[in-house]
C-alpha cells in the first residue's frame, strides 16, 4: 500500500469529480479515495435527488467528517482540496492531520480580507436568502459557467455541469463570509503552525469564485509560520480546473511538488 491521499471536492461537485486524480495518483504508487461531504449521496444522480441530506453541513461538521476518516487510515495522509476542500485540508494539516496539503483555488479562510466582486457574484445563488443557510442550494448552468466554467468553451462547461454538479450547502459561505467578524470562526486555520507538514497553494487566474488575489492573500497569512509554503499559479485557468479538460496538469503539478517534498 502506498501513501494515503485524501481527494476533498468543494461546493457544488460531486466526489466522483476526482476520478481521474484517484487513477493518476494510484498509477504513481499512491493510496487515493476521494469520500464525500456528510450527507453525499454515492451518485451525482442520487445527491440531486436528496438535497435535504447535504443541506445545513457546515465547516466544522465537514472537518470533523474528513478527521474520522483520517483515524481510520494507516498513516496520515496527503490531502488535496479543491475551493472549500481546500479551506478543509488546510485546517486538518494545521491540526497536524496530514502529511502535507495541497489547496487548489481554496476558500478563504479567517484573516483573508479581499472579497472580489465576482467571488460575490458567484456565491449569489446562496446569499440571495438568508434561509439558504439551513439549505441546499443548486446552479443553474449559467450561474456554473461564471463560477467554475469561464475559461472553457461553452459547450464544455455545460457538459461538466451535467456531469458533475450537485446541491451545495449554503452553510460553509455564510460561515467564511462571518469569519472576520467572529472570533471563534470554523474558518479559522492554524496558519502559525511550524511543525505542519508542507502547503501548497494553486490559484488560478481566471478563477470567478476564488480570484487569485483570495489565494495571494491567504499565503500571506502563513508568514509566521517556518513550514514550507508555496504557491504556483495558472494565469489562463478558471474554477473548473481539477475536472476540465485541462485536469491534467494541475494533477501532474501536484504530483511533481509532493515528489519535491519527497512525500
Amino acid at each position: 500500500m502506498g501513501t494515503p491521499v485524501l481527494f476533498i471536492h468543494g461546493l457544488w461537485l460531486h466526489s466522483s469529480s476526482w476520478g481521474s486524480w484517484e487513477t493518476r495518483f494510484r498509477d504513481e504508487g499512491y493510496a487515493p479515495q476521494a469520500p464525500g461531504w456528510p450527507g453525499d449521496a454515492e451518485t451525482v444522480q442520487a445527491s440531486r435527488q436528496n438535497p435535504e441530506a447535504i443541506g445545513d453541513h457546515g465547516i466544522d461538521d465537514v472537518v470533523a467528517h474528513f478527521a474520522a476518516i483520517i483515524d481510520e487510515l494507516p498513516e496520515l495522509p496527503i490531502l488535496i482540496g479543491h475551493s472549500f476542500g481546500g479551506m478543509i485540508a488546510q485546517k486538518l494539516l494545521g491540526q497536524d492531520r496530514a502529511r502535507a496539503a495541497i489547496a487548489i483555488d481554496a476558500a478563504q479562510i479567517k484573516g483573508v480580507l479581499p472579497l472580489p466582486l465576482s467571488a460575490l457574484r458567484a456565491t449569489l445563488p446562496v446569499f440571495k436568502s438568508p434561509a439558504n443557510k439551513h439549505r441546499a442550494v443548486s446552479l443553474t448552468a449559467e450561474q456554473f459557467r461564471f463560477a467554475f466554467g469561464n475559461a472553457v468553451s461553452e459547450a464544455e462547461s455545460d457538459e461538466l455541469f451535467e456531469r458533475w454538479t450537485i446541491p451545495a450547502p449554503g452553510k460553509p459561505l455564510f460561515e467564511a463570509a462571518a469569519a472576520n467578524f467572529d472570533p471563534h470562526s470554523p474558518a479559522k486555520v492554524d496558519t502559525d503552525n511550524r511543525s505542519r507538514g508542507p502547503l501548497l497553494l494553486i490559484a488560478s487566474g481566471k478563477d470567478n469564485t476564488v480570484p487569485e488575489a483570495v489565494t495571494r492573500a491567504t499565503l500571506k497569512q502563513y508568514r509566521h509560520s517556518e513550514a514550507v509554503t508555496d504557491l504556483t499559479t495558472f494565469p489562463d485557468r478558471g474554477h473548473s480546473l481539477t475536472i476540465d479538460s485541462g485536469w491534467a496538469e494541475i494533477a501532474e503539478t501536484c504530483l511533481v511538488w509532493l515528489k519535491k517534498q519527497e512525500l
